[in-house]
């Protein structure tokens, strides 16, 4: 006779095997990346595979080297951010075209006018050399994707601003303020629009991102009152402004005076 509670036993047994290893062979694996193999390709070798890539790019570089290369403007003499101690004629023009440009957009979005306006030298990367400018000018002045701000500042941090651009002794683009330097290395009859700085008194400060948050030790624009991003590159500023002048004017005109 057949002992079929022994065989149900076995049964029961095979049965739970064939679930487990059944678990076990649906289980996610996991991969592992045992070898990494590169291969340089160096684009001026002229085989197939970048002769593609070439005839792939070239389309593309064509059509922006236009766009780059597209004449705007003309400059009369070469401008250069160290064409003077205190002032440049690069920095002159930088500081009214920011201020002048950036006014368009904080003036209809905000209602208001920007006062002043301050960048750094260091900020400038090349000169605006005598001849055609193009696009590619702009690109070259200002390589970086700095945006422009403007920051509501109490004539207290005017002071600051001043004291700090007699400090460092370098030619930072000015717009809107006019001073006088002391023999005694302080500042005087200092000027926003025309008029003296009062302590209390709002001004709108025309500067960069990178500038608005303290950049370079600029440390009075961490105390602003409200901070206004135009969304509008600098680059950007240049190159509009570029675009409504038929001649870049040299810009001269004493802002800092050195007794």
């Amino acid at each position: 006779m057949v002992n079929l509670k022994k065989y149900n036993g076995v049964l029961k047994l095979f049965v739970i095997f064939l679930t487990l290893i059944f678990i076990i062979s649906c289980a996610k694996q996991s991969y592992y990346v045992s070898k990494i193999e590169g291969k340089r390709i160096t684009i001026t070798d002229k085989d197939t595979q970048n002769q593609q890539i070439e005839n792939y790019v070239k389309p593309y570089r064509e059509h922006i080297n236009k766009d780059l290369d597209s004449i705007l403007a003309y400059c009369p003499v070469t401008l250069d951010k160290n064409d003077g101690k205190w002032q440049s004629t690069i920095g002159n023009l930088m500081a009214d075209v920011t201020l002048q440009r950036g006014n368009l957009v904080f003036k209809a979005r905000e209602k208001k006018d920007i006062d002043l306006c301050i960048l750094n030298s260091g900020g400038i990367r090349a000169i605006l050399p005598k001849g055609n400018v193009t696009s590619r000018t702009a690109f070259e002045i200002m390589p970086f994707e700095n945006s422009l701000v403007v920051i509501a500042l109490k004539g207290e941090q005017i002071f600051e601003l001043v004291d700090y651009f007699i400090a460092t002794q370098k030619p930072h683009p000015l717009s809107g303020i006019t001073f006088a330097i002391g023999k005694d290395k302080l500042a005087k009859n200092i000027l926003v629009q025309g008029k003296p700085v009062e302590k209390d008194s709002l001004y709108y400060v025309a500067t960069n991102d990178y500038l608005s948050n303290g950049g370079d030790n600029m440390n009075f624009f961490k105390k602003g009152i409200q901070k206004y991003d135009l969304d509008y590159k600098l680059r950007n500023v240049l190159i509009d402004y570029f675009k409504t002048v038929d001649t870049i004017p040299v810009i001269k005109d004493v802002r800092i005076n050195v007794e």
